[in-house]
């Protein structure tokens, strides 16, 4: 990605071409520093530069040649939920695992770009960090984890339309979507905030009180897109 002017930060080779090497028997890479800051109350016009830098992250992406299948598997998040959640949420859990994306355009996905992910200087988008959980998945649900993490204020409570829509108008000036992505996007934007409620929930019982992250954020998220989806990516 940084070799096609992604906003990534890229490996330091040494002279012999080398981006990893080993120091005192642990695998170690130097890693380009970036500037800029992430934003802590996004705005529209800083929503429009995220959206676009996440397509221009799948563009440059496109034909690389490796595939990782994702740390959050329907299968895992349905089975957090089942254990962890009332009845009524099992069986929403279940209905969302079930829709496939599988028809969708697929690549390389961030999936986990909440503000905090991208630095910035103003309204520039000068870095996108902490790939840890990018796998092989469908692009419009990458898309539709920007659009949970970006829109809403902290808690899940209120959406922001101007922030929604920004993004997902920077993302389609340089990927406009296909129209079964749009289509699919009230599905994903469920499971987005499926995947998040589930981590947070199996990470209640193992963080400690000051690491946690409250599941409830999330599931007020998945309510509003329950109830308001459809006519949100019309």
């Amino acid at each position: 990605m940084a070799e096609r002017a992604c906003p990534v930060p890229a490996t330091i080779h040494d002279r012999f071409g080398e981006a990893l090497r080993t120091l005192q028997g642990k695998p170690a890479a130097l890693i380009e520093f970036l500037s800029g800051v992430s934003p802590t109350a996004p705005t529209a016009a800083q929503a429009h530069a995220a959206g676009a830098a996440l397509a221009g992250i799948h563009k440059g992406a496109q034909g690389f040649a490796r595939s990782r299948e994702p740390d959050w598997s329907t299968d895992r998040m349905q089975a957090v939920i089942e254990g962890n959640a009332a009845r009524t949420w099992m069986r929403k859990a279940r209905a969302i695992c079930n829709q496939s994306t599988t028809t969708l355009p697929r690549g390389i996905i961030h999936s986990d770009l909440f503000p905090d992910n991208v630095l910035m200087d103003g309204d520039r988008v000068t870095g996108v960090i902490d790939f840890y959980f990018a796998h092989s998945g469908a692009l419009a649900y990458d898309l539709a984890v920007a659009h949970a993490a970006w829109s809403f204020d902290r808690d899940g409570s209120n959406y922001d339309p101007a922030i929604g829509a920004a993004l997902i108008e920077g993302y389609e000036s340089l990927r406009p979507l296909e129209r079964e992505e749009r289509a699919a996007l009230p599905v994903l934007s469920q499971l987005a905030c499926l995947r998040f409620l589930a981590s947070r929930l199996e990470e209640w019982s193992t963080l400690p009180a000051h690491q946690r992250k409250d599941p409830g954020a999330f599931e007020r998220r998945w309510l509003f897109y329950e109830a308001h989806g459809d006519a949100l990516f019309a």
